[in-house]
């Protein structure tokens, strides 16, 4: 295997060919200068009409979300939502991470859908694919512009992020948490700053995503950290000391997913072990492949979350282990929608008086 050459503050070295597409560019790798800046980040406006998504998968904890960005700079290279790049025409490579689609009319379309009669304000994840703060957030607000109309309508939600941004919106979920719908979910998956620069270049690092842990708990917003995605070989090992930061910061629950490597994320990842930990590529690999049934990848419902076999029975065996000595659940409460209004709604029942 020809080992790449990898692009500073990039997780992914190369753009792998499009399973949808027939042509394919192939870049002469000997010719590539070291010293030649990598890809700059686009930003490319998204023009859906419709902000929130439905999902009827049965292992996945929610059935509505709304995605501001499609693609992620934050370059994480095992992401599951990298193939979804490959249905815009891109790929799940460098263009997941550099050609960004923005939804600059999110908040409009979401206070459009929360209005209608036929929304009974049910939870809204955010996001149920990329992350909601990644970098660019910090200049656009559009997450925040979200949470702002979220907040307006007391529609619950749970945040879903790795980036410690999303304590610029404490007073927004503080309020939400008031009324019980509002929870944030903290991807932790590891301590190891050096490894975590190389993993996911462009993400808050681990000590950061902490003191994000502790603000939000200090503010009274229930958090929960996930220990997602469980790397065999290669961060499994980390599972109880991430837990046992993860309590001292103050998160009251927590949950765990081994990796998951669908369609080309499975060749991706496997040139990235080969560039950065070439001596522990076979031992990681294998160890996938004795929890999904001989692949890289098995996509069956009930399993795909846990895995299966002697790994998978350990990871769970450790993680029950490490939450109990810890005191972390693995699901809050339900989020209440009891306090969903429509302030439309408030203000014409006003008018009747004048």
């Amino acid at each position: 295997m020809q080992q790449l050459v990898q692009i500073r503050g990039r997780g992914a070295a190369q753009n792998p060919k499009n399973r949808f597409e027939q042509a394919e560019y192939v870049p002469d790798l000997e010719a590539v200068d070291d010293d030649e800046p990598g890809p700059r980040t686009q930003f490319l406006r998204d023009h859906t009409r419709g902000i929130i998504s439905r999902n009827d998968s049965p292992d996945i904890p929610f059935e509505t979300s709304v995605n501001p960005y499609r693609g992620c700079e934050h370059g994480c290279i095992y992401c599951f939502a990298r193939p979804t790049h490959e249905y815009l025409g891109f790929s799940a490579g460098l263009d997941f991470e550099t050609r960004i689609l923005v939804k600059h009319e999110a908040p409009e379309l979401l206070r459009k859908e929360l209005a209608s009669p036929k929304w009974t304000g049910q939870p809204i994840a955010m996001s149920g694919v990329t992350d909601p703060y990644q970098p660019v957030e910090r200049r656009l607000g559009i997450t925040r512009a979200c949470l702002e109309v979220l907040a307006e309508f007391r529609n619950p939600v749970a945040m879903v992020t790795k980036n410690h941004l999303v304590t610029r919106d404490i007073d927004l979920l503080g309020e939400l948490a008031a009324h019980q719908a509002a929870v944030v979910n903290l991807s932790v998956t590891t301590l190891n700053e050096k490894l975590q620069r190389v993993m996911e270049p462009r993400a808050s690092t681990p000590a950061r995503r902490l003191e994000a842990v502790r603000r939000l708990a200090e503010a009274g917003i229930p958090v929960r950290v996930l220990v997602a995605p469980v790397m065999p070989g290669l961060t499994d090992h980390e599972m109880p000391a991430i837990i046992a930061a993860a309590a001292e910061a103050g998160a009251t629950a927590a949950s765990y997913i081994p990796l998951r490597l669908p369609h080309g994320l499975k060749g991706l990842f496997e040139d990235w072990l080969q560039t950065h930990f070439p001596d522990r590529r076979d031992k990681v690999l294998n160890r996938i492949r004795e929890m999904r049934g001989g692949k890289l990848y098995d996509s069956e419902w009930g399993t795909r979350m846990r895995g299966e076999g002697l790994f998978a029975d350990q990871y769970e065996a450790l993680f029950g282990a490490a939450c109990r000595k810890h005191g972390l659940v693995r699901d809050f409460p339900p989020l209440s929608s009891a306090g969903f209004r429509r302030p439309h709604d408030r203000a014409g029942q006003m008018g009747l008086f004048g």
